[in-house]
């Protein structure tokens, strides 16, 4: 079946919206800011939260998936940004030796985090423990905040990713360091420091920037949804609306290079 495309009726561009012309008042701005700060103070105090409860949850799956084989590369491996990071069979078998995976929050801004990938003996580096840190750093202004009764603070409410987070990098001890994985497959960058080539996962460790945002997928998409992804619960991280996009476009180009991400959480 061919499908055709939709025309409007005649005349239809020159018919005026009756929704183009309206208005909002200075004031009218001003209330609707002040229900938005209003919503994300809200919004914080949940976040921290749900993150005190959901501790000694993740705490408890932690021991029970500690006893199955490859639990945390299978799950890793099945998000689809995660796995473009990590295409080459030497990763692979460096990761088939991760034991576990550990997001610890920052208790008082969650939007920040360390990860942790913790690995048993191989034949690839020495270290047991890889760290890479999203470490909040206030703005000047803070140090004239004053916490409300649930500890939210103005400079909380406006939080930048850009601006606030200093992110880490570390250096692997690699056994033999002519054969680093991150010397043999290291990361390319392209224009404006996006990245053109991956190269090793362990990129990932050894650089402080993340312009693809893995870390952010990593502590909020695969950790609180672990079971899932190892499952294979998850749906190619496609949204419903890059679905309908699809439908409606059948002569659009794909890159397959560029793997497609899901809505994350913060």
């Amino acid at each position: 079946m061919v499908k055709g495309t939709k025309r409007g009726s005649p005349g239809a561009e020159d018919e005026k919206s009756p929704l183009s012309n309206v208005e909002l008042s200075d004031e009218g701005a001003k209330k609707l800011e002040e229900i938005q700060r209003d919503l994300a103070r809200v919004e914080l105090v949940l976040e921290r939260h749900a993150q005190a409860t959901l501790r000694p949850v993740y705490e408890k799956r932690r021991a029970v998936v500690s006893a199955i084989p490859n639990f945390w590369p299978v799950a890793l491996m099945n998000q689809t940004l995660f796995s473009y990071h990590a295409q080459h069979n030497a990763d692979q078998t460096a990761l088939s030796y991760l034991e576990d995976v550990w997001v610890e929050k920052d208790p008082k801004e969650h939007r920040c985090f360390t990860i942790e990938f913790h690995f048993k003996e191989n034949q690839f580096f020495n270290d047991k423990v890889l760290k890479k840190e999203y470490k909040y750093v206030a703005p000047p202004s803070a140090k004239d905040d004053k916490p409300d009764e649930n500890g939210i603070t103005e400079s909380m409410l406006d939080f930048s990713w850009d601006r606030d987070v200093e992110i880490s990098a570390i250096k692997i001890d690699w056994k033999d360091p002519e054969k680093a994985l991150t010397k043999v497959y290291p990361r390319e960058s392209g224009d404006d420091d996006e990245i053109s080539e991956p190269g090793s996962f362990f990129n990932f460790f050894e650089h402080g920037a993340d312009p693809s945002e893995l870390g952010v997928v990593i502590a909020n998409e695969i950790f609180p949804e672990a079971i899932d992804y190892f499952l294979g619960n998850v749906d190619g991280d496609i949204t419903d609306s890059e679905e309908d996009d699809d439908d409606d476009d059948d002569a659009e180009e794909i890159d397959l290079e560029k793997p497609r991400q899901k809505k994350r959480k913060v």
